[in-house]
């Protein structure tokens, strides 16, 4: 592979989460796609590098996708979606595009066809390819909003249209600050359990738009914070919210909801397991039933505040 110092374009390396990442495209639009991509992201470019990359990342365009052998164990994903996998071997296909974990630092992403600016499958394929590298150095991706109050980490963990983001904003707007709107990096350090956002913008859906509306919040946005609660959110379609409180063990299985990769992906599963087990020790977990009443950043702050307290 050619030189990174010999590389005319220094927003080819990035540094994410103490982690070099190095990104490569032969095609100039993919490339600038890519790179639109992550400076929304707010990744840290890094000009001059002082060691190798920990992973490298490839994408192209305009070609049949990778054969996906037929011999591997298959899962559905969240969103749509299949995953491929055998050991360390690593595929997902994600509409016209397939994503490939070659090893521990070597990923690729093809499209069939050139993705538009704003297409949510560039963002779906970029975020999976990172964060499936990031897994084998003990970065565990959760997609969860994280919001922090007076230090105390607060999880709000559901699927796509569940509210995370829209809760997040409203607590955002009550004064806390912020790790994320959607995804999290979820490390195991010294027995504890620390969380990280992946992206720093929100992304909120708006009535009648194709894409979600992204904008970076006027708030503080915290480096990282020690989650003390988890709320497995979802719309109950009433005017107000219910909130309970989940056992331990009920917690877990939540977790393991959210978290596919700790059972599929095998070569960091027992990892995995180990830091969802923690954190289900670490931090309460409740069911969140959301109403309306919490599109009001009081409400919203009473009632997560409620679940800190609670603890």
């Amino acid at each position: 592979m050619e030189a990174i110092s010999d590389r005319p374009a220094p927003q080819d390396v990035y540094s994410v989460a103490g982690r070099l990442l190095f990104i490569e495209s032969f095609n100039t639009e993919l490339r600038n796609l890519i790179v639109d991509l992550f400076a929304g992201w707010q990744l840290e470019p890094v000009a001059l590098p002082d060691r190798p990359p920990d992973i490298q990342i490839s994408f192209s365009c305009g070609e049949a996708p990778r054969r996906i052998p037929r011999d591997l164990e298959q899962f559905e994903i969240a969103e749509g979606g299949k995953c491929y996998t055998r050991g360390a071997e690593l595929y997902l296909q994600l509409g016209e595009s397939v994503v490939h974990l070659e090893s521990g630092s070597s990923v690729s992403v093809t499209f069939t066809e050139l993705p538009r600016a704003g297409d949510p499958l560039l963002g779906r394929a970029a975020s999976f390819a990172v964060c499936a590298a990031l897994r084998r150095y003990g970065l565990f991706d959760l997609h969860s909003a994280g919001v922090v109050e007076s230090g105390n980490g607060v999880l709000i963990i559901g699927p796509s249209g569940s509210g995370k983001s829209t809760l997040a904003l409203q607590l955002v707007q009550a004064g806390w600050s912020y790790l994320s709107d959607d995804e999290l990096l979820l490390s195991l350090e010294d027995g504890v359990v620390e969380a990280r956002g992946f992206r720093s913008f929100f992304a909120v859906s708006e009535a009648g738009a194709e894409f979600k509306h992204c904008f970076e919040p006027e708030a503080k946005r915290a480096e990282q914070a020690t989650p003390q609660a988890l709320l497995f959110i979802h719309l109950n379609g009433q005017p107000r919210s219910e909130l309970s409180k989940l056992t331990q063990a009920e917690t877990m299985t939540r977790l393991l909801r959210a978290c596919p990769w700790a059972t599929y992906d095998r070569s960091i599963a027992g990892a995995n397991l180990a830091l969802l087990s923690t954190l289900a020790r670490q931090a309460s977990g409740f069911d969140l039933s959301a109403g309306s009443d919490l599109l009001e950043p009081r409400s919203a702050a009473s009632l997560v505040k409620s679940a800190l307290t609670s603890s």
